[in-house]
């Protein structure tokens, strides 16, 4: 693994969380590897410390969701915390509202995000995997919901998602039965879009982060934009909003540096104005 975020690291979450950012990418790694990153609520806020810090950091134009210890992405909720926080419907609901806000930060991120999935991406994993623009496995990956295993309802949101990737059939495969699933069949069902061997998973992920962070911000927010507003029914397409990053991007000094760039044949250096 890189090196290169050693010097800008900042923890949450008593270290259980923790973000980096250089060269125009940031890092925010769940770091509990003891219970393969199982999330407390702990951890669920320190994420979304860290989701909004990178969010505010100008510098930053792409963010990477990780693993610690390479046995997990993240499997679930840390279940050992149940019996206080979801030991019935009231604390369950209250746990919800407080995990939940997080993960609406994540849903609505102006900037791409990543997931880089290295061994189990499980439950609240993988509610978080789905959430990201662009999912990058390792082949010893695997995923699952065991909901109904433990007897919890998975949520609206994280049902959207999981539906929205693979479809009602093999949503109602993974939530009846609980079952895991290797990384060829998440490939091949649509839930990740790459797989890559373990030795090289970081490495690609990097370099498709830094290919990212190097195109035009304002392009990459169009399209961002534009793809989210597809997704939603016809009748709830905010066009105008498309309309207007559009020209923004048509009226910006990205776009002169760009025609210029290619002109000159040298590398475009965009600013994101």
């Amino acid at each position: 693994m890189s090196d290169i975020f050693s010097t800008t690291e900042t923890q949450y979450a008593d270290g259980k969380i923790l973000k980096h950012a250089a060269s125009g990418v940031g890092v925010i790694t769940f770091n509990n590897p003891d219970k393969r990153n199982a999330m407390s609520l702990e951890m669920w806020e320190g994420f979304g410390e860290a989701l909004t810090a990178l969010r505010d950091d100008d510098s930053v134009r792409v963010v990477i969701l990780r693993g610690a210890g390479g046995k997990a992405f993240v499997s679930g909720a840390d279940i050992s915390q149940f019996e206080k926080t979801r030991h019935n419907a009231a604390a369950s609901e209250e746990y919800a509202k407080r995990s939940a806000a997080q993960r609406a930060l994540l849903a609505d991120y102006p900037k791409p995000t990543i997931a880089c999935i290295q061994g189990f991406c499980l439950g609240g994993g993988m509610q978080v995997a789905m959430l990201t623009d662009i999912r990058i496995a390792s082949h010893d990956s695997q995923f699952g919901i065991p909901a109904a295993r433990l007897g919890i309802a998975y949520g609206y949101d994280g049902l959207k998602h999981l539906v929205s990737l693979v479809g009602p059939s093999w949503a109602r495969l993974l939530m009846y039965t609980g079952m895991r699933i290797d990384a060829t069949e998440a490939l091949r069902i649509g839930l990740v879009e790459r797989l890559i061997p373990e030795d090289q998973l970081w490495g690609e992920t990097m370099a498709i982060a830094e290919t990212i962070s190097q195109n035009a911000p304002l392009a990459i927010k169009a399209a961002k934009i534009t793809i989210a507003q597809v997704l939603k029914d016809e009748s709830g397409r905010d066009m105008e909003t498309i309309k207007a990053i559009g020209n923004a991007c048509m009226d910006s000094a990205d776009f002169r540096e760009g025609r210029q760039a290619f002109m000159e044949k040298r590398k475009p250096q965009f600013t994101g104005k």
